[in-house]
């Protein structure tokens, strides 16, 4: 099959063009926007009115809204057919979720008119209560054909294993997957039975083709690669629409693949895979033309970057100005109470153990050590102020993290944790962010040694005593998704990581949470985990 990439220039040409015997379907398509309700900055974090005058900003629910708008009542009024579709993580990420949980993705993915949506990991975040949230309050099917909730009292019968949506005169099948290591990442109830991903998907396919559908799209919540193996073992597939990854594809600067990326499927065919980024910086537009007997014969398509150039619904900008009051009140809410202050002093966090170094390694470790991590280590330039003694309010734990970064956590090699550690002295003499601050990590950094070999007497602990860290050894790590990535030189993270998962809880509120259980005396300390010869 022959892929042209649609330009914006070229739909109308396209429905004119091709508005015969043959069916056009397009597909506007979300996902993993994680709360970013607001209009986002370069970094994906809440955009400031600065930069908004200064027309910097992306993205944002009122924007998201418009592009749809426009492009569906263009598609309609040439006759053709869309519809819309998320696939999955809406919640978590921003002070929206945290004031309305939920209740904000009801009202604006309603406005928007969504089709269908796929059911992510982190609509568990707040357990089954969170994910009944949405399920009931859509006026849209939520999809996951991997799910039995035949045992929940609260989700049976919420969840559609598949759905047929009625676009014009014709039948459009959904089938859904949901990452299976979710239990793992979010907090579904023992109730939620995960089937196999593979076999849900092959079963929603064959209960919609004996129904008679000939049209199926996969909307998927599992990540861009494991999308192409359902491509490459799943028959009956026309397009698989995803998310979880956070996946860029087109044929701009950063795509990690083509969109869309065809697979060879298990039929002779050629199976479509998209994704749209995240954190509604994109919207994907995916056009299908099928013939008469629901052959897939043609295929083209291309993310829409959501600049300033979109002007945002105003409705809904102005529905957002309205609801963000009440967040206003919450960055003076009081979180936590310390009995001194607490050191974040970025000269001290990029050169040495620093008290806000310590908080907030413990805090990330202690949040994901019962999934076997055992090690952390976050960027010194991540830490961005100090914090008062006394009540400690939100606002200014997220002056302390205002990147927005999730925890990420990972297996490494003994070897690798060395080498991660160098790259965090590898510009000691500079004052660079990314010097290294641990937990259950012990290591002595020499400034005056050449960069890579700055770094000696590595210990972990090993049945609660320091012992020389294993080269050979696998690891759990927890850090942040931006060093995940490659961040600040952390290239062995991005290369070497096994198992990675980028998208946990916003490192903030977790920092948040920690000083709330330690009671209202938190004594900041540095305890000799980093020697500075």
């Amino acid at each position: 099959m022959k892929l042209r990439l649609l330009t914006a220039v070229s739909v109308a040409a396209l429905l004119a063009g091709t508005a015969q015997a043959e069916t056009v379907l397009h597909i506007l398509h979300t996902n993993d926007v994680h709360s970013r309700i607001e209009q986002i900055n370069s970094s994906d974090s809440t955009c400031d009115e600065e930069t908004a005058q200064a027309g910097e900003c992306f993205g944002g629910i009122a924007r998201i809204a418009a592009k749809i708008n426009e492009l569906r009542d263009q598609i309609t009024a040439d006759g053709g057919n869309v519809i819309v579709l998320d696939a999955g993580d809406q919640y978590q990420g921003s002070l929206f979720y945290t004031t309305y949980k939920g209740e904000e993705v009801v009202e604006f993915m309603n406005a928007i008119g969504y089709d269908a949506m796929a059911v992510g990991n982190h609509e568990f975040d707040d357990g089954n209560e969170g994910l009944n949230v949405l399920a009931e309050g859509v006026e849209f099917p939520v999809l996951s054909s991997n799910l039995d909730l035949s045992q929940s009292n609260l989700l049976k019968g919420k969840v559609e294993r598949t759905t047929v949506l009625e676009v014009g005169d014709q039948k459009i099948g959904l089938v859904s997957a949901l990452a299976m290591d979710t239990p793992e990442t979010a907090s579904p109830g023992p109730d939620v039975i995960f089937l196999d991903d593979v076999e849900g998907l092959k079963a929603g396919v064959e209960e919609l083709t004996a129904q008679g559908v000939d049209k199926i799209i996969a909307l998927t919540h599992v990540g861009y690669l494991r999308d192409q193996h359902f491509a490459a073992e799943v028959p009956g597939l026309d397009a698989i629409v995803g998310g979880h990854s956070h996946t860029l594809l087109g044929d701009m600067e950063g795509a990690e693949g083509p969109y869309p990326t065809m697979v060879a499927g298990p039929e002779g065919t050629e199976v479509p895979v998209v994704q749209a980024y995240a954190y509604s910086k994109y919207l994907g537009h995916l056009t299908l033309t099928f013939d008469d007997e629901g052959n897939v014969t043609a295929v083209e398509g291309q993310p829409i970057l959501l600049d300033a150039s979109v002007e945002p619904d105003p409705d809904l900008a102005a529905r957002v100005v309205e609801m963000a009051a009440p967040i206003a009140e919450l960055r003076e809410k009081v979180v936590a109470e310390t009995a001194a202050p607490i050191d974040g002093d970025r000269t001290n966090c990029r050169a040495r153990e620093c008290e806000m170094g310590t908080l907030v390694a413990d805090a990330m470790l202690e949040r994901v050590k019962d999934q076997g991590i055992t090690i952390a280590i976050a960027n010194g330039g991540g830490l961005r102020a100090s914090i008062d003694a006394g009540p400690v309010t939100m606002g200014e734990v997220y002056t302390v993290l205002p990147f927005q970064n999730t925890l990420a956590t990972f297996q490494l090699k003994g070897a690798d944790v060395v080498e991660a550690l160098e790259n965090g002295a590898s510009q000691y003499e500079e004052g660079a962010g990314r010097f290294a601050q641990v937990a259950g990590l012990k290591y002595t950094v020499d400034p005056a040694a050449e960069p890579g070999s700055r770094i000696s007497d590595v210990l972990v602990e090993k049945d609660g005593e320091w012992a020389p860290i294993e080269p050979e050894e696998t690891y759990g790590v927890v850090s942040n998704n931006y060093m995940r990535a490659g961040g600040d030189g952390y290239a062995v993270f991005a290369t070497k990581a096994e198992n990675a998962y980028d998208f946990g809880p916003d490192l903030a509120e977790v920092l948040a949470d920690y000083l709330a259980a330690q009671g209202a005396n938190y004594a900041p300390k540095l305890d000799g985990r980093i020697t500075v010869r």
